[in-house]
C-alpha cells in the first residue's frame, strides 16, 4: 500500500501519466481499495511467456474476485450499498475480461505497479533536485527528453495554428479570386448595352474589378510568404525532432540493448521498456501530426499554385519526414526476451520481440505476420549491407512464425514464440584453430506492416545477440566463453559480429567479477587478491601477485580459451568456469558467507596456516583439477616431533558433494578445529549440517555415509614435502600426494586391506 499512497501525492503530467494507467481494463477504484492486498501479491513470480504459469494467473484471478466480493460485503450506510453495488459490477467485469486470459491480467497489473515505482521514483529525484541537490545524470537526461518534447509539442501546435491561418487566408483568397472572375463576367456582358448606359456601369465595375486585383496580387504575395515562412518553421520542428530520435534511438535505445547484452553476462537487468516505449509514441505523434501538417500544405498548394519553390520545398520535406518515422519504425522493432545464446539443437527455447510504436500508428488493426531465421555470421552482415538475403538461412528452426498480439492493459504490441526448436544447423568453414563453439549465429526476425491506410508500408527486420550453437553439453563450456567475450567486449555499431582479439586485463576482470557475482546471486563477487590470484594464473611467467601489476598487460582470447594453461589440459576459462559450476551448484551459501578463500595456490596456503594453531583449515579450489575444491590444515608431523607440516585433501568435485555436503564432510573431520583465520568450524558450517537421524523403525536403522582419512602412514607411505604422502606408498593418494577420501563401502575395504587395521564409524549404528 505503501507505493499507491505515494502515487497519490503526484502532481502535474506525472499525475495525468499514472491517471492514464487506469481503464475499463482496470478500474482505478479497483486499484484504491485493494491497494494493501496487491501490492502484497507475488506478479513478478509469473512468467506471462509461459502458457504453464496459467494456473497460477487464474489463482489470483481468482482471489482478486474474492477481495473484491469480502471488499463489498463489508460496506454499510448509504454510500456503502453505492459502493458495494460498484465493486460487485467490478468484480463482475473484470472476470469477464480475464476470465478466459488470466495472464492478461497479471501482465495488466504488473505494468501498472512497475509504471507507478517509475513515476514515483521519476518524482522523487526531482523533488530532492529542487531541494539543491544535483540531479543524477540519470533524472538530468530524462528531463532534458521531457523538455524537448514540451518544445516540440509547442512547435507542432504552432504550426497548426500558422498552417490554419494559411488555409483560411487561401479560402478567403478563392472567394475574392472567383468574385475578380464574376466582375470580369458582368463586364462582358455590358457589351451588348448602349454606350450610354454601359459607360457608367462599366467604369464602376472596373473600379471595382481595379481594387479586387490589386488585393489579390498583394495577397497572393502574402499568401507565398505565409507558405515559406510555414516551410521554414516545418524544416525546424523536423530538425528538432531529428535530434530528439537520435538522443532516444542512438543513445537511449542502444544503452538498453547495451544493458540486456551484459545481462547475459550476469550484469544488472537491461530494465522495462515503458519509458523508452513512452517515447517512441510521443515522437510517433509528433513525426505523424508534422506529416500530416506538410500534406495540408501540399494540398493547399496543388488547390492554389502560385509562382515559387514551394512544391520543391514541400517535396523536400515529405521526403525528411518519411525518412524519420521510417527511422523510428524500424528501429523500434526489438527484441525485448533474447534467444538464448548457447543454443542447442533440438531443444525448445522462446523469444519475444516488440514494436515500440505499435499502438500509436494502429499497426494491431491488421496484425503483422512475423517469421524467425538463423543466418550465419557472414549473412548477418550482408543482410546490414542491405543485400539481398531474404531466402538464406544457416539452419531450420521449427515453429518459427508468429503473429503480433496488442495488449490493451499496457498498450504494447508484441510477437512471443514460446516453442521453437533448432532443428538443424548448416556450419561455414572454420578457419586456422576456430572450433564449432566459436562460430557465431543470429536469430533474425522479419515482419512487413503498412500503416496509414496502407500510405506507408515498412519491411522491418531485427538480429538477435550472437548465438553459438551447440549439438551435446559437454560444449555449453567452450560455447559460454565465445558469448562471455563477445558480450563483454563488443562495440556499438560493429560488423557482426567483430571483438578485440585482445583486450585488457582489468576489462576482462570486470566480465569476470560480474558472471561470479550472478551465479553466487551476492554482492560478494570477485576481491582484489582473488583476481591477483587469477591474473597469475591467466599469466603463469609473472610471479606478482599485485593486481595493480596487471593493469596493462592485455589478454588475447586463445590465452582466454584456446591455449591450455601450462602442465595442464584445461584452458583459463575451463578452470575459472569449473569453479563457477561448483560453487553454484553445491558452495553458494558457504561462498556468501565468506566460509571458502577459494583462490589460493598451495604455498600461499602453506604461508598462511603454518602462523596459525593446529586444526586450522582453509578450503581452496584445486590448481589441478576443473571444478575441485580441497582442504589445507595444518597439523603436527606424526613422523617427526615438534615439526608442523600442512596437509592437502585430494579435491572435492561436484560428483563428491551429489553424496555428501562439504559441511557434513568438514563435520566428520574431527581433526580440524577453526576456518582460517581463527572461526571455530560449529560457529561457521553448524547451520549446514545434516540433522542427526531418527530412531530405529521396525528394527533397522537407517544407513549414514560418513567420511574418514588415515594420518598414520607407517612403513607403507613416508611423508614427501610439507603434508604430501608420495603417490608411490599409497595409491589412494592423487597425482599431487593429496589425501584421497571416498565414501563407498568398496573403497573402505580396499583401505582396510591396505592398511590391516578396521575402520569404525564408516556407517552409523555400523561397525567395521
Amino acid at each position: 500500500m505503501a507505493m499507491w499512497i505515494q502515487a497519490q501525492q503526484l502532481q502535474g503530467e506525472a499525475l495525468h501519466q499514472m491517471q492514464a494507467l487506469y481503464g475499463q481494463h482496470f478500474p482505478i477504484e479497483v486499484r484504491h481499495y485493494l491497494a494493501q492486498w496487491i501490492e502484497s501479491q507475488l506478479w513478478d513470480s509469473v512468467e506471462l511467456d509461459n502458457p504453464a504459469e496459467e494456473a497460477k494467473a487464474k489463482h489470483l484471478l481468482d482471489s482478486l474476485m474474492a477481495e473484491l466480493q469480502r471488499k463489498a460485503q463489508h460496506q454499510v450506510g448509504e454510500d456503502g450499498f453505492l459502493l458495494k453495488i460498484k465493486l460487485g459490477h467490478y468484480a463482475t467485469q473484470l472476470k469477464g475480461t480475464y476470465d478466459r486470459s488470466p495472464l492478461e491480467l497479471v501482465r495488466c497489473i504488473k505494468h501498472i505497479l512497475h509504471s507507478e515505482q517509475r513515476l514515483v521514483q521519476e518524482a522523487t529525484n526531482v523533488s530532492c533536485g529542487s531541494g539543491g541537490q544535483v540531479l543524477d545524470s540519470l533524472s538530468q537526461r530524462h528531463q532534458q527528453i521531457n523538455q524537448a518534447f514540451e518544445e516540440l509539442r509547442l512547435a507542432t501546435q504552432e504550426s497548426e495554428n500558422e498552417l490554419r491561418k494559411l488555409q483560411h487566408s487561401q479560402e478567403y483568397f478563392i472567394i475574392q479570386y472567383q468574385e475578380n472572375i464574376r466582375i470580369q463576367a458582368q463586364i462582358s456582358s455590358l457589351a451588348s448595352l448602349p454606350p450610354a448606359e454601359r459607360t457608367p456601369r462599366e467604369n464602376t465595375l472596373q473600379s471595382k474589378r481595379a481594387t479586387v486585383e490589386a488585393w489579390l496580387t498583394r495577397e497572393a504575395s502574402t499568401l507565398q510568404k505565409y507558405r515559406l515562412d510555414l516551410s521554414e518553421q516545418h524544416q525546424k520542428t523536423l530538425g528538432l525532432l531529428r535530434k530528439q530520435q537520435t538522443l532516444i534511438l542512438e543513445e537511449e535505445l542502444i544503452q538498453w540493448k547495451r544493458r540486456q547484452q551484459l545481462a547475459g553476462n550476469g550484469g544488472p537487468a537491461e530494465g522495462g521498456l515503458d519509458v523508452l516505449q513512452s517515447w517512441c509514441e510521443k515522437l510517433a505523434d509528433l513525426i505523424w501530426q508534422n506529416r500530416q501538417q506538410i500534406r495540408r500544405c501540399e494540398h493547399l498548394t496543388q488547390q492554389l499554385p502560385l509562382p515559387g519553390p514551394m512544391e520543391e520545398l514541400l517535396s523536400k520535406l515529405n521526403a525528411e519526414i518519411t525518412d524519420i518515422i521510417s527511422a523510428l519504425v524500424t528501429s523500434t522493432f526489438i527484441i525485448e526476451k533474447q534467444p538464448p545464446q548457447v543454443l542447442k539443437t533440438q531443444t525448445k527455447f522462446a523469444a519475444t520481440v516488440r514494436l515500440l510504436v505499435g499502438g500509436k500508428l494502429n499497426v494491431h488493426m491488421n496484425p503483422p505476420q512475423v517469421k524467425a531465421v538463423i543466418v550465419s555470421e557472414l549473412q548477418a552482415r550482408a543482410l546490414l549491407k542491405n543485400e539481398s538475403t531474404r531466402n538464406d538461412s544457416s539452419g531450420e528452426i521449427l515453429n518459427n512464425n508468429g503473429v503480433m498480439e496488442y495488449h490493451q492493459a499496457t498498450g504494447t504490441l508484441s510477437a512471443h514464440f514460446r516453442n521453437m526448436s533448432l532443428k538443424r544447423i548448416k556450419r561455414s568453414d572454420r578457419r586456422g584453430a576456430e572450433s564449432v563453439t566459436e562460430e557465431k549465429f543470429t536469430v533474425l526476425f522479419e515482419s512487413q506492416f503498412s500503416v496509414g491506410g496502407n500510405e506507408l508500408v515498412f519491411h522491418v527486420k531485427t538480429l538477435s545477440l550472437p548465438v553459438v550453437v551447440i549439438v551435446h553439453g559437454s560444449q555449453d563450456n567452450n560455447a559460454t566463453a565465445t558469448v562471455l567475450w563477445d558480450n563483454a567486449f563488443a562495440e556499438p555499431g560493429r560488423v557482426p559480429f567483430m571483438v578485440p582479439d585482445k583486450v585488457l586485463w582489468p576489462q576482462l576482470c570486470e566480465a569476470l567479477d560480474m558472471k561470479y557475482k550472478a551465479e553466487m546471486h551476492s554482492g560478494r563477487g570477485l576481491a582484489e587478491d582473488n583476481l591477483g590470484f587469477l591474473a597469475q594464473k591467466a599469466f603463469p611467467s609473472s610471479n606478482s601477485n599485485n593486481p595493480d601489476d596487471y593493469r596493462n598487460i592485455t589478454i588475447s582470447w586463445a590465452q582466454f580459451n584456446r591455449e591450455s594453461l601450462p602442465g595442464r589440459n584445461f584452458t583459463f576459462w575451463q578452470w575459472f568456469d569449473g569453479v563457477v559450476e561448483l560453487m553454484k551448484k553445491h558452495l553458494k551459501p558457504h561462498w556468501n558467507d565468506g566460509a571458502i578463500m577459494g583462490f589460493v595456490n598451495k604455498q600461499q596456503a602453506q604461508d598462511m596456516l603454518l602462523s596459525k594453531p593446529n586444526g586450522t583449515f582453509l578450503l581452496r579450489f584445486s590448481d589441478s583439477e576443473i571444478g575441485g575444491i580441497t582442504i589445507a590444515w595444518v597439523a603436527e608431523n606424526p613422523n617427526k616431533t615438534g615439526e608442523r607440516l600442512v596437509w592437502n585433501l585430494l579435491p572435492y568435485t561436484t560428483k563428491d558433494f551429489s553424496i555428501r555436503s562439504l559441511a557434513d564432510r568438514i563435520s566428520d573431520l574431527n581433526h580440524l578445529l577453526f576456518l582460517y583465520p581463527d572461526r571455530p568450524k560449529d560457529e561457521v558450517f553448524s547451520k549446514y549440517y545434516t540433522p542427526p537421524l531418527s530412531k530405529a523403525v521396525d528394527g533397522y536403522v537407517k544407513p549414514q555415509i560418513k567420511q574418514i582419512y588415515y594420518t598414520q602412514p607407517r612403513a607403507r607411505a613416508h611423508l614427501h614435502g610439507a603434508g604430501r604422502l608420495s603417490p608411490r606408498s599409497d595409491p589412494m593418494l592423487d597425482a599431487d600426494g593429496d589425501f584421497d577420501l571416498d565414501d563407498t563401502m568398496d573403497v573402505a575395504r580396499h583401505v582396510e586391506e591396505l592398511l590391516r587395521r578396521p575402520l569404525v564409524n564408516q556407517w552409523s549404528g555400523q561397525q567395521s
